[in-house]
């Protein structure tokens, strides 16, 4: 299944994209894409419905964070042999945990914004994690039977307020739109393999980013496992797990977005991303 919420922000209301590519609205079923909702058993309930008996959503609304109620969001850092490369970086021995704030989180399709000050902002297109019941302490060989799905995350980062201004790398991870998730919660049934998944960012029409999530040095198991250790992940936690190479940061000389650049980011079987660049 590919759930998502769509409708004004702060207003958005469950859906589910049909196979036909038609958008169906939930609100009927479930209050949101949330919570129990996506617990194993609350999946398994919607798969029992007929997609083409739930009333269409004409026209093309605004899509919102594909998942609400989480309590947080974990990124991986250098999670990627061929970035850290890029970077100049070691790859580390156990997984770098940074936390991206709540506010950052907005639509797949949403504004982003160049703060005040800024002149360092970056991409980094991510595979996201989705977390579908309370995981503590979970083994590794059990760490996917806790996922309820995948979708892209934007991991927007600006790099002088990360790597400049003292501290640890959130303060560069979590101005206002700096996470764009979704378009949509993909099934966990319906990625055969996370860990073979091609990905794309452009800038403007021109490619930046290319890579597979076979590259991981940390797999998602792993990862979920390993924060589970630290922290209790909760139903809607989102986990995401690190870039691939081609970030602005990465580029000699180095090269940033402005206001009017144009990202546009996919990832194989989880839709695409689109967002323009404002300043705040």
């Amino acid at each position: 299944m590919k759930l998502l919420r769509y409708g004004p922000a702060g207003q958005e209301k469950p859906g589910m994209l049909a196979a036909d590519g038609t958008l169906r609205d939930l609100s009927g079923t479930v209050a949101d894409i949330a919570g129990d909702v996506i617990s194993p058993e609350g999946l398994e309930r919607l798969r029992a419905i007929d997609p083409q008996s739930l009333p269409v959503v004409e026209g093309e609304p605004r899509l919102g964070p594909c998942v609400a109620g989480l309590q947080k969001i974990v990124c991986i850092g250098l999670n990627y042999s061929d970035h850290a490369a890029e970077t100049g970086a070691e790859p580390p021995e156990e997984p770098i945990i940074f936390a991206k704030a709540l506010n950052a989180l907005c639509g797949p399709n949403d504004d982003v914004e160049m703060p005040r000050g800024s002149t360092a902002l970056d991409w980094e297109v991510e595979l996201a994690v989705i977390i579908g019941k309370k995981t503590k302490y979970v083994s590794e060989a059990d760490a996917m039977d806790h996922v309820a799905g995948f979708a892209i995350m934007n991991d927007v980062s600006e790099r002088n307020f990360q790597t400049k201004r003292s501290g640890q790398w959130t303060k560069g991870k979590s101005h206002d739109t700096f996470g764009p998730l979704g378009p949509w919660l993909v099934t966990r049934d319906e990625v055969a393999d996370p860990h073979n998944l091609d990905m794309w960012l452009d800038v403007n029409g021109e490619r930046r980013q290319t890579g597979n999530s076979n590259t991981l040095i940390f797999n998602v198991p792993y990862v979920i496992a390993y924060l589970s250790q630290f922290m209790t992940l909760m139903p809607g936690d989102v986990i995401s797990t690190g870039t691939p190479p081609g970030v602005g940061m990465g580029m000699k000389p180095p090269q940033y977005l402005k206001p009017g650049d144009v990202m546009t980011l996919s990832i194989a079987g989880l839709g695409e991303q689109r967002q323009t660049v404002v300043q705040a």
